[in-house]
């Protein structure tokens, strides 16, 4: 751990914490006690996620140099980590859309999904999935087109609808995920090494569960898509009525001899950021890592409990740190005539609420961040929260609600000079947030 920051300067501190958060859950942190031996015929590494190029190198670096490796994995377009020096490519790594998918992922999806073709007993594969794998690993049903899925994943993340939601419908109307890429594998072994960035660490959830079995039906998906009021072609409707396109379900013989290990989850980079709170002498309480609900709903709870803190000493004495991860989501309104698009993502329309409900509460500061670098589809990871923050946006002409109603949270933070920009970390195990009560 690097050394303590002190909490005196706020802002530094708690992107101390989300640097802590960060690097617990990098994969050469987390890939060597997962990896079986070299089987006695090929090993084939696939996989799709955000946190794709930093696992397949990691697995790269610990494969033993004299046992056959190749594959092909799929991240977000720039994020692929530089390569280290000395450590030779056997991997093949590519790029495409997230957090809707493009004509990269499908080529990157058919491309994998025939490379697991024609496999034996004796061959291995290794499945690498971390979160954005869904969109990046697209295969769209028999009867689906591409725009048709881009269409319905972008109503999808407007909806409100949450990540297991998305997840569901996204299962049914794909050709390789919700099990169906571990089907694809058969003879073969399935070892699936995973990074988290769901509420509850479910593989079935994380990337739309490509290898592992799905408990969740037809039914529930075309409950899902009238819930949101989200179309789907006439015929996939009917072969969702009708069940035809049900996913691989638990016991199927599939999944026989597979393993799934969980290499690091919301929770363990909670605990460091806990832990790098202590070191710098303050206490910290770990609310919970699967929180859920609409993003600025979240950020006022947050405020009530952080004012709570702040004046009346309860539930934790101040000064301390206040954690907690899950992934929220933003219901995006409809913009109002000649308003502008807002520009912004989960961490950033959290701060809003956040700060909006604090009312520049003294000795309250916080940053929330999505652990991948990126918050929805803008360059910052998220947004930092001070007890000034509404003065100084007011004393440049900015109030606050009218951010909040166009989802505006990177219009609002940046001429504030409170983004949170620190690129692609090539680890993702979702949202990020921190309170500092002083």
């Amino acid at each position: 751990m690097t050394a303590p920051v002190p909490a005196t300067h706020p802002r530094q501190f708690l992107e101390h914490l989300y640097n802590a958060a960060v690097t617990r859950a990098m994969p050469l942190h987390n890939t060597a006690a997962c990896l079986p031996p070299p089987p006695k015929g090929r090993t084939i590494v696939i996989g799709a996620g955000k946190a794709g190029g930093s696992m397949a190198q990691a697995v790269e670096a610990l494969w033993p140099a004299d046992a056959p490796l190749e594959g092909l994995v799929v991240t977000r377009y720039l994020h692929i980590p530089p390569r280290p020096e000395g450590l030779p490519q056997r991997i093949e790594m590519v790029e495409a859309a997230h957090p809707v998918p493009d004509a990269a992922g499908l080529a990157a999806s058919q491309r994998i999904l025939a490379m697991v073709q024609g496999l034996t007993r004796d061959d291995l594969v290794l499945c690498l999935i971390s979160g954005g794998g869904s969109a990046l690993l697209t295969l769209p049903a028999e009867g689906l087109s591409l725009e048709d899925k881009q269409r319905i994943n972008k109503a999808l993340l407007n909806s409100g609808a949450n990540i297991g939601e998305m997840n569901c419908v996204r299962k049914h109307l794909s050709r390789i995920k919700g099990g169906r890429l571990a089907a694809a594998c058969a003879p073969a072994r399935v070892v699936t090494l995973t990074i988290s960035d769901v509420p509850g660490d479910d593989p079935s959830i994380i990337a739309s569960g490509p290898t592992v079995p799905d408990a969740s039906s037809c039914a529930d998906a075309l409950a899902i898509l009238k819930r949101y009021g989200i179309d789907v072609p006439a015929d996939v409707l009917s072969r969702l009525e009708s069940g035809a396109l049900e996913t691989p379900k638990p016991g199927d013989p599939a999944f026989d001899g597979h393993e799934v290990h969980m290499m690091a989850t919301p929770q363990q980079s909670l605990e460091a950021a806990g832990a790098a709170a202590r070191a710098a002498g303050l206490d910290a309480h770990i609310l919970s890592d699967e929180m859920e609900g609409e993003s600025r709903e979240v950020g006022k709870v947050h405020a009530a409990l952080a004012r709570a803190v702040a004046l009346r000493g309860q539930p934790f004495s101040k000064p301390c740190v206040i954690l907690s991860g899950g992934e929220t989501t933003v219901t995006v309104r409809p913009l109002q005539a000649g308003a502008a698009k807002g520009r912004g993502g989960r961490a950033g329309e959290f701060c809003l609420g956040l700060a909006l409900a604090l009312q520049g509460q003294p000795g309250v500061y916080a940053l929330a961040a999505d652990t991948d670098g990126i918050d929805g589809v803008e360059d910052n990871a998220g947004a930092f929260v001070a007890p000034d923050t509404l003065t100084r946006a007011v004393a440049q002409g900015m109030k606050i609600n009218g951010f909040l109603d166009r989802n505006d949270a990177y219009g609002y933070f940046e001429p504030l000079g409170d983004l949170v920009i620190t690129g692609p970390t090539h680890t993702n195990v979702n949202d990020f947030r921190a309170l500092l009560i002083l």
